[in-house]
């Protein structure tokens, strides 16, 4: 029989002003309409679930100034976060890294709809339509766009991602300092690794309470962030200059500054990604970046055989592809994938899976997207309803948002790996984890109990289902009881 994979489809994006020594964080052409504009994840401070994210209401703005400035709201929000980064790393960099920490010399702003006539040098480029913000390790000088760039990650993703952005353009500034590159021997990924971690590192800081003018909350305020690292992501793993990594990759070195602390960070090289992706799929095979597996019967039914091989049950589920279980004995039903564990039954739309996988869609993404359709983020929900008929078998709860839902998502985790096996028919391909993370981080229904139930919370989604792919089921099962 023909082995089957999963496929990603590979969005077509334009790329505007690239800078060699600085990091390219968007993909948005500049002639665009803007739109005016115990768990770990706990913190100690005064940040809460459902508290205010953004800037603190009644904090007077920094007096920081940034070169060719309009003065206007975008920018006083970038030097309102600069002065918050270099306060934190002022008092923490010596913690970690050795000499003394060096603010950025200098910080400038440019608008990306400017004439060529009036654009400005940035890290000896022009920032004629130069839609970025990025470090210059030549003069270290932060930079970034007012005019296309920060307004679309405001508008889409909230004032925190401006933050998380240019967070991590400074988690550059603190590597060139600290030396932890070997210049043009170190891998690029190693560096917006390293980038995505330190800014984490600093977001935790801004959680717990401690930034003069930010405050962020765990739930919206963090998915937003989330968000926006998911939207910069690498669209195509072949693609040589691809250096910022998959939507998983982003995800986890933010969450391993977030929850680890700035050792985390150090501690990142080439060795450390290539253990963590641990024969995950990085890369297309031949003749299949484009495919996708279509959502019927027949594939539903080779997926299921083969999840009964990665995770074998005592009393194996049925599988109904009629629709939704209907009238379950004291539980919801849930879509577009249903568990009734009185009948031991998942029931499938597939129809709603084919939608969610994008089938029919016009394959036209809008900018800064954080959303990644394709045929593993459908799979994923149907994964994660047997993942709850592992549960049952292993006479385990199956409600509660927080216990069983991060369960789910975590064996969901486990079961990606296995499908990322080279004799798992069907098997993942590069993308795939990118499909899956895009679909916690918007609903989550990879990570709901037996009834549909959510932690609001992106990052603890993200974070369980992140656990499960690297560090197994025991790991889901100490972890989340």
């Amino acid at each position: 029989m023909r082995r089957h994979r999963f496929g990603a489809t590979i969005a077509a994006v334009v790329s505007v002003g690239m800078l060699v020594t600085g990091c390219s964080a968007t993909t948005v052409a500049s002639d665009q309409a803007v739109p005016v504009v115990d768990n770990p994840w706990e913190v100690a401070g005064a940040a809460s679930a459902d508290g205010p994210s953004g800037l603190r209401p009644g904090v007077p703005d920094t007096d920081k100034t940034a070169e060719n400035s309009d003065n206007g709201t975008i920018d006083k929000l970038a030097l309102n976060a600069i002065a918050d980064i270099e306060e934190y790393w002022q008092t923490e960099y010596s913690k970690t890294f050795r000499g003394d920490f060096k603010p950025a010399s200098k910080v400038i702003s440019w608008s990306a709809r400017a004439t060529e006539a009036e654009s400005v040098q940035f890290c000896k480029s022009s920032t004629y339509k130069l839609v970025n913000a990025a470090y210059c390790p030549l003069d270290h000088t932060i930079g970034w766009d007012r005019a296309v760039l920060l307004p679309l990650l405001v508008d889409k993703y909230k004032e925190m991602s401006v933050v998380m952005v240019l967070a991590h353009e400074y988690g550059h500034a603190i590597q060139s300092q600290a030396s932890l590159l070997r210049g043009f021997f170190t891998d690029a990924l190693v560096k917006e690794q390293q980038a995505d971690c330190l800014a984490g590192v600093f977001l935790r800081h801004v959680a717990e309470g401690n930034s003069k003018h930010f405050t962020l909350n765990t739930t919206d305020g963090l998915n937003g962030v989330l968000g926006a690292t998911v939207a910069v992501r690498d669209r195509d793993p072949n693609d040589p200059d691809a250096v910022h990594g998959s939507a998983f990759e982003r995800v986890t070195a933010v969450q391993m500054g977030y929850t680890q602390g700035a050792k985390s960070c150090k501690d990142i090289d080439e060795d450390e990604i290539e253990r963590r992706r641990a024969g995950l799929p990085v890369t297309f095979e031949e003749d299949e970046r484009e495919q996708q597996l279509p959502v019927n019967q027949e594939n539903l039914t080779i997926l299921a055989a083969q999840l009964a091989k990665s995770m074998p049950v005592r009393n194996p589920p049925t599988f109904d592809y009629a629709g939704v279980t209907r009238n379950c004995k004291s539980t919801t039903t849930t879509e577009p994938v249903s568990y009734c564990p009185a009948s031991n039954t998942i029931g499938t739309d597939i129809p709603a899976m084919a939608e969610r996988a994008g089938e029919g869609a016009s394959g036209k993404e809008e900018p800064l997207s954080a959303v990644v359709t394709g045929d593993y983020n459908a799979a994923a929900v149907f994964v994660s309803r047997y993942a709850l008929a592992v549960q049952r078998d292993r006479e385990l709860s199956l409600t509660g948002a927080a216990s069983a839902g991060l369960r789910t998502a975590c064996l969901t985790g486990v079961l990606t790996t296995k499908l990322s096996e080279p004799s798992s028919d069907p098997r993942l391909s590069a993308g795939d984890l990118d499909e899956a993370v895009s679909g916690l981080l918007a609903d989550g229904l990879a990570a709901a109990d037996v009834d549909g139930k959510v932690v609001p919370s992106g990052y603890q989604r993200l974070e369980a289902f992140r656990t499960g792919v690297l560090s197994g089921e025991q790991a889901c099962l100490s972890q989340f009881k």
